[in-house]
């Protein structure tokens, strides 16, 4: 969905390239045996490696190449049998060695590309022009004193996968789309976590502008360390209109590095752009060309699980679905994987639109409300099966089933049990049933001479005389056909 900025002269379209920085899901880091457990007391997790010591040389990992392969692989992206690591050259407090070990010219994974869905209803590619791997820096800790600043070097030689996009999103809504529809298949994947919060998925945002109808790009400016999706939006909007005001005041816009302010909601210069040259990168000498085989990839590829908009489609064409509840559900692996086993314990896998239903509706409302996450659920996918196969089965009603549910959150007891404890069974016995109609009609035969008179609608008066009788638990649909059949006697 593109988006234009109405100028005083003239209309801007919006110009986005992503590059996202990913934490490979890895128990040791890219090049040393130190671990990678998150919120660890600072500089607990550091080798003489990640500290540069003198002699120290670089080992690499070869799970966090298999995973930067699976990566690749489930972006629909070229795997690079050969690739380089060099050395990029820059000085940071908490960058040890002076460099950062990442890839240059011959990377891991080429062009590749992702599938987005946004609010116009279309479906949009967005290329990916390479995936890298590079360790991270350490963290510089700024609050800790009013004239210094400490170091934790526990993150620095984390591998990171870095993903650069084409310049292929023209609105701060493509580029949230990208980055959820990523996180989920990285999720997918099991290679990232993409814990925005925590680092293990950070946004550099890319933004230019250029007239609208155009084809020349304007000069792009980055906006680094973007942790949110929300943030992405209001820093990319923010960014555009910048370049807009200048633009259309006679100014020029400059190549730079800028930080987002969520307290101001602005973007504040940080350094001017570096150009390439000034990273001076070279070939390590501490580590040889990897060289992958076809053999070695396609092991890989065979260990791909089902990714998100294959689950969709099976989800639509096989269980019948909504597009827009298959969406919701696959947007998740937990989410899915909730649902599968959801549907391989129904009695009838037909029930599968009504497990949707429950699953999106019921059950989202009451993690929302609770905050708690989907795999710590009071109610477990098999036992919510068992409720809606109750409900299939007549044993209880729709209106009784979410009585029950609400009490299986609370308590975590089972339906059958709930059902049992309280008499909630449905009443279909047709005999049991006729003889609470015949005594609601002869106490309100007002309303039957109305009815007889051509007031359908007092129909449902009596069904509800009886639904409140037996307190829900009458089957409706034997109530309605016996009522239709005594009112009209």
């Amino acid at each position: 969905m593109s988006k234009i900025i109405r100028g005083k002269e003239k209309n801007w379209q919006v110009v986005i390239g992503l590059e996202i920085h990913a934490q490979v899901q890895s128990n040791s880091k890219l090049f040393s045996d130190s671990p990678t457990t998150f919120g660890e007391d600072q500089n607990t997790q550091v080798s003489l490696v990640d500290a540069a010591m003198p002699g120290m040389l670089p080992v690499l990992n070869g799970y966090c190449v298999e995973q930067a392969v699976r990566t690749g692989l489930g972006l629909n992206a070229e795997v690079n049998l050969f690739s380089i690591f060099d050395r990029k050259n820059y000085f940071y407090q908490d960058l040890p060695q002076g460099y950062q070990i990442s890839q240059f010219k011959y990377p891991i994974i080429g062009n590749g590309s992702i599938t987005i869905s946004t609010d116009d209803g279309n479906d949009h590619i967005i290329g990916l022009e390479r995936i890298h791997l590079e360790q991270d820096a350490g963290k510089s800790i700024h609050d800790q004193s009013p004239s210094e600043t400490f170091v934790d070097l526990n993150r620095a030689g984390i591998a990171l996968m870095e993903i650069v996009t084409k310049p292929d999103m023209r609105s701060s809504e493509e580029a949230a789309s990208f980055i959820k529809k990523l996180r989920s298949i990285l999720r997918y994947l099991n290679t990232c976590d993409g814990n925005m919060e925590q680092g293990s998925l950070r946004c550099d945002a890319n933004v230019s502008v250029m007239e609208e109808g155009g084809d020349q790009f304007g000069t792009r400016v980055e906006i680094k360390n973007l942790n949110s999706v929300k943030h992405i939006i209001k820093a990319i909007d923010f960014e555009a209109n910048r370049h807009v005001a200048i633009l259309e005041g006679g100014g020029e816009i400059q190549q730079s590095t800028r930080l987002f302010d969520v307290n101001a909601g602005e973007t504040k210069l940080m350094r001017l752009k570096e150009d390439v040259r000034d990273y001076r990168y070279f070939s390590d000498p501490d580590l040889l060309p990897l060289e992958l085989t076809e053999e070695y990839v396609e092991s890989i590829r065979k260990t791909l699980p089902e990714l998100p908009d294959a689950k969709h489609d099976r989800y639509v064409n096989d269980l019948r679905l909504s597009s827009y509840d298959a969406s919701v559900i696959v947007a998740d692996r937990n989410i899915a994987e909730y649902f599968e086993q959801l549907v391989e314990s129904l009695n009838l896998k037909s029930d599968a639109k009504l497990a949707a239903n429950w699953l999106t509706s019921e059950l989202f409302a009451k993690l929302n409300q609770t905050e708690i996450d989907i795999g710590n659920s009071p109610v477990v996918a098999q036992d919510m099966a068992h409720l809606l196969n109750m409900v299939s089965s007549n044993i209880i009603s729709g209106k009784i089933a979410k009585n029950v549910f609400d009490i299986m959150f609370k308590t975590g007891k089972a339906a059958d049990t709930i059902v049992q404890e309280q008499g909630l069974q449905q009443i279909s016995d047709t005999t049991e049933l006729a003889v609470i109609i015949d005594d609601i009609v002869a106490a309100n035969p007002d309303k039957l001479q109305q009815y007889r008179d051509g007031k359908h609608k007092l129909l449902g008066f009596f069904v509800g005389q009886v639904m409140q009788q037996t307190k829900g638990a009458a089957n409706p649909q034997i109530v309605n056909e016996l009522l239709l059949k005594r009112l009209s006697k």
